[in-house]
């Protein structure tokens, strides 16, 4: 299809195109339609409405001038990567220095394996004993009396409900406890 555009140099309409691809290119007429509007969906061919037609061309020139376009992206990219590189490279190398295999390197890195469990197990000594840690104790007992005001809270709520069925109904109250299942000595917290 797109030969017929370059050797012809010339604007054509879809009708003209449906004519001429079969019988110059092979290319079946009821699949011109569909080639032709995926070379204008790729930007190979120019597409116009004037008026009531579509007209359609590609001159080489513009292909060219595309091509040579690419190029020069390509090419830029490559120089990018290709400088890119070169940096890695150089990090790489002087990153290097100074790691060379040696006998006190070696020592040093043995050194370091040493001091680095030798923090894992103070470190998970002082796991064992975060219980001890006056800010643990200070904070559980701050929960423990909450909680503790909490009970005492809604042992004070059930002694109010107690009082109110026994003046409103009359009930007794060691027949209200039996009722709701509360205990003989079921008082306040200290």
């Amino acid at each position: 299809m797109m030969e017929i555009f370059f050797e012809t140099k010339d604007v054509f309409q879809l009708k003209d195109l449906e004519k001429i691809a079969p019988k110059e290119k092979g290319i079946t007429s009821m699949s011109v339609k569909e080639v032709l509007q995926s070379l204008v969906d790729d930007g190979m061919v120019d597409t116009d409405r004037i008026g009531t037609s579509n007209y359609f061309w590609a001159f080489p020139s513009k292909a060219l001038h595309m091509r040579k376009k690419k190029l020069e992206q390509l090419k830029h990219q490559l120089a990018e990567g290709t400088e890119r590189k070169q940096s890695l490279q150089q990090s790489i190398e002087k990153v290097k220095v100074g790691r060379q295999n040696t006998e006190k390197r070696a020592t040093m890195l043995k050194e370091l394996e040493g001091l680095r469990q030798q923090r894992n197990q103070l470190k998970a000594e002082l796991e064992k004993y975060k219980e001890c840690d006056p800010e643990v104790i200070e904070e559980i007992r701050q929960t423990n009396k909450t909680a503790k005001d909490a009970a005492n809270r809604w042992t004070d709520n059930v002694f109010a409900i107690k009082s109110w069925a026994n003046k409103k109904f009359g009930f007794e109250r060691n027949k209200i406890d039996k009722a709701f299942g509360i205990p003989e000595d079921f008082d306040y917290i200290d």
